[in-house]
């Protein structure tokens, strides 16, 4: 099998308070975080990580949490450092680091950039200060616009702005009015996606009332996605939206079912061997996870995708895109035969979710964008 573009997932788990829509592998800390132990640990199985990528170039780095921005600017860069003493690097190199605009304090923007950060995602959700804390998030309207505003200042210009709809008693047209507010800040890219309900979450136990119902928020889907339009972002994905083709290659790389390494409490790896397709995961607890390193136990398993999960796990990332996939995708990052495919796609193709482009290339139709879990399900492993 030919390898894929390789991407390195950092975790780092602690945030100053859970969110009651969170169901990331995240923990109340805030200052008492044990950072220092934490990151002793992630520079050893960095280490670790380094052997898998068998001298293979990091396209891209993602430092995700949790809220990475409670870690400082010198911390952030012996993290960093560790990562360039470990692996290759390609000169192009995008390495994104999640924040909360409740965390970055002003010039930090230009700490986290010397440390070599150049892409920031300023955790927002949305610019109104009431629905701000009915969904548990520590910071303002303003917060966000002052952090957007630093990093541009301190030279970050590839920033992603996250924002959410169908909110607790949102309307159509707040929801609209978060995202002009976010376009007038002219990030490179906005990540705008619907509320949701997870397992576990606090919001899920207690769901918060007037929530929009589904016809409302199809509204608010359909009229944001002409405004983002509007505004020169394209959507390349179900809910990522970039303007000058800005995409997030790190999430490109999973949604093409690349390859990507896992440092961190709870981080999700997958790598292509000659003998096949393997996922593992790190211990999702942080102190579990920082014991088993420092006791130099084996911290991931590796577990063999095989037959029909491999072809149900690519089309659950591929057909993300707005652009779909190609037959020589498939066939690299599966190392399935692209003759399979037809046979594969028919019953979808049969029921208008998704459909040939040109010679080479599948999506799904408007129609199966709309009912993605739908379309997705087509390709679930027959269990009977």
């Amino acid at each position: 099998m030919t390898p894929p573009p390789l991407s390195l997932y950092v975790h780092l788990p602690w945030c100053v308070q859970k969110c009651p829509y969170c169901d990331f592998n995240s923990h109340a800390a805030g200052e008492s975080a044990p950072r220092r132990r934490y990151l002793d640990a992630l520079l050893v199985d960095l280490e670790v990580e380094a052997c898998r990528a068998a001298g293979r170039k990091l396209e891209s780095i993602f430092l995700g949490g949790g809220t990475p921005s409670l870690f400082s600017p010198d911390e952030i860069g012996r993290l960093l450092d560790g990562v360039r003493a470990c692996f290759d690097i390609a000169e192009t190199v995008e390495i994104t680091m999640e924040a909360n605009p409740g965390t970055v304090e002003c010039g930090k923007p230009a700490g986290y950039r010397d440390a070599g950060v150049n892409r920031l995602s300023f955790g927002g959700q949305s610019f109104n200060d009431e629905l701000l804390k009915t969904i548990g998030r520590i910071h303002n309207s303003a917060d966000i616009v002052r952090a957007v505003n630093d990093a541009r200042t301190a030279g970050l210009a590839n920033v992603n702005v996250d924002l959410m709809h169908g909110l607790p008693g949102q309307s159509v047209a707040a929801a609209l009015e978060d995202l002009e507010t976010a376009i007038s800040l002219t990030p490179t890219h906005i990540s705008w996606y619907q509320l949701t309900l997870e397992p576990n979450t606090i919001f899920y136990a207690r769901p918060p009332p007037d929530l929009p119902d589904a016809e409302t928020t199809y509204t608010m889907q359909e009229c944001g996605h002409a405004l983002l339009a509007e505004n020169g972002y394209r959507q390349y994905e179900v809910s990522a939206f970039a303007r000058d083709d800005k995409v997030c290659a790190h999430n490109l790389n999973y949604w093409l079912f690349g390859d990507y390494l896992a440092a961190g409490a709870g981080a999700h790896g997958k790598i292509t061997e000659s003998r096949g397709v393997f996922r593992y995961q790190k211990p999702a607890h942080p102190m579990q996870y920082m014991k088993t390193i420092e006791a130099g136990g084996q911290n991931a398993t590796l577990v063999p995708i095989a037959g029909t999960d491999l072809v149900f796990e690519f089309m659950l990332n591929a057909l993300r895109l707005s652009d779909g996939f190609s037959d020589r995708t498939f066939r690299d990052r599966t190392g399935l035969s692209a003759e399979e495919l037809p046979t594969i796609m028919r019953e979808a193709a049969k029921k208008g979710l998704v459909a040939r482009v040109g010679e080479s290339r599948w999506q799904a139709t408007p129609l199966g964008r709309r009912f993605l879990n739908d379309l997705q399900a087509e390709f679930l492993p027959d269990t009977s």
